[in-house]
């Protein structure tokens, strides 16, 4: 091997550790758990990958139960989604979540490649939020936004959208595109749904009748932001071992969230 070559990995190394031992220790957040579970095993270990959560405000556009809409499905929907991700992948998954908040001073949110942020039908961020989370996605960052449905919450979505990429269209994402084909070949979709909506023989939420999967993309043709709107992938993950829930929907899911994760990290 060139000396190069040797140089390389060792200053890559190096700064891949220099990030991992910066990153924000696990947090807990008991008064915004929406649906509560143990704290598992391994909760704060060093890992290659982990699931991240973002915390945004939700304001005039209000919460649930007084809690803030970035907690749906929270904790548990994390936790359950990333046992499958340790099963079936071969990344060195930590077996808790973290919390990412974009208030912070830390600028934590840059040392985790791919973030989850449910409910955005609600989210009502500040322009430092808008302008942070920016930075974050053009320097090679990944977001998957989730379980928001209809015209009037797409429309939110949509305005704070436009403040973090005034110069960007968010586009329907091709079939053919690698997102749905770096793991796992995501070809025929169905709409997955939301507890809230058993029971009712329906599997949509207002006006949310067609699933769609949409995306902003940078300069280069990547998808910087996974958009799944009319559709609830965080209660498939949240209620998975359920035999309530279908399975159908839950492995697509499962397959649809492990594909963002491998492109957020290959791409």
């Amino acid at each position: 091997m060139r000396l190069r070559s040797v140089f390389l990995i060792t200053v890559t190394a190096a700064l891949y550790l220099t990030a991992l031992f910066a990153q924000r220790g696990f947090k807990t957040y008991p008064y915004e758990e929406v649906n509560p579970t143990e704290v598992p095993a391994g909760f704060d270990e060093k890992t290659e990958w982990t699931f991240a959560r973002l915390r945004y405000p939700s304001g005039r556009y209000g919460g649930y139960w007084g809690r803030g809409s970035w907690g749906i499905d929270f904790p548990k929907a994390d936790r359950t989604f990333v046992k499958g991700v340790k099963r079936l992948t071969r990344l060195h998954v930590r077996s808790a979540e973290q919390v990412v908040d974009l208030d912070l001073d830390d600028d934590e949110i840059y040392y985790w490649p791919w973030v989850y942020a449910v409910e955005v039908g609600h989210w009502d961020l500040t322009d430092a939020q808008c302008k942070k989370l920016r930075d974050y996605l053009l320097r090679g960052g990944f977001l998957m936004v989730d379980d928001f449905h209809g015209t009037f919450e797409w429309e939110i979505f949509l305005n704070g959208m436009r403040r973090i990429f005034p110069d960007r269209p968010v586009v329907d994402i091709p079939a053919k595109d690698a997102i749905f084909h770096v793991l796992y070949d995501v070809d025929e979709k169905i709409q997955v749904m939301g507890t809230v909506t058993f029971g009712s023989g329906r599997t949509y939420e207002y006006d949310g009748v067609v699933p769609t999967w949409k995306g902003v993309y940078d300069d280069r043709g990547r998808v910087m932001v996974g958009i799944c709107h009319n559709q609830d992938n965080g209660d498939a993950w949240e209620w998975a071992d359920s035999p309530q829930y279908p399975e159908k929907a839950a492995s697509q899911a499962f397959r649809l969230g492990i594909n963002y994760i491998i492109y957020a990290m290959t791409h």
